[in-house]
């Protein structure tokens, strides 16, 4: 059975640092974790029989700007619309914010067109290692 929370009581931060593991999202450590969950407006877990299986968060001012980021789905769900459903109440919770940004992993972004994202031509970052950052295909030369 599928339970959706939003809740930070009953996160087991070493079952979510795995599901970043295996989603693929990279390694993220569990202070980093407690933090950026912690200092998000809107988030998402979601178990099915108790187990973490998805998750989802967005950083938001309530008013200009709501910063969908770290939708993971375990490899079991994905393909099951999960990560549709997860990005789906993000969106919803964000509307009435004047702009909706999202950072995509490479090779996601058509995904993430079929809820009406576009690329932006002026977004820009600094990353803490600019060169893996480049690896991974996150940043362009030109």
């Amino acid at each position: 059975m599928i339970e959706w929370s939003d809740s930070l009581a009953d996160v087991d931060w070493h079952e979510l640092v795995e599901l970043y593991r295996v989603a693929p999202l990279g390694t993220k450590q569990v202070p980093v974790l407690q933090t950026s969950f912690s200092n998000s407006r809107y988030r998402w877990f979601v178990r099915d029989e108790g187990r973490l299986v998805g998750v989802g968060r967005a950083l938001a001012d309530g008013a200009d700007c709501s910063y969908i980021c770290d939708i993971a789905v375990h490899p079991s769900h994905q393909g099951t619309g999960l990560g549709k459903a997860i990005v789906a109440k993000l969106l919803e919770q964000s509307r009435g914010h004047k702009k909706i940004l999202l950072y995509a992993a490479p090779g996601k972004e058509p995904f993430y067109r079929r809820f009406g994202f576009e690329r932006m031509l002026t977004a820009m970052a600094i990353f803490e290692n600019q060169a893996a950052a480049r690896e991974r295909g996150y940043l362009s030369d030109t």
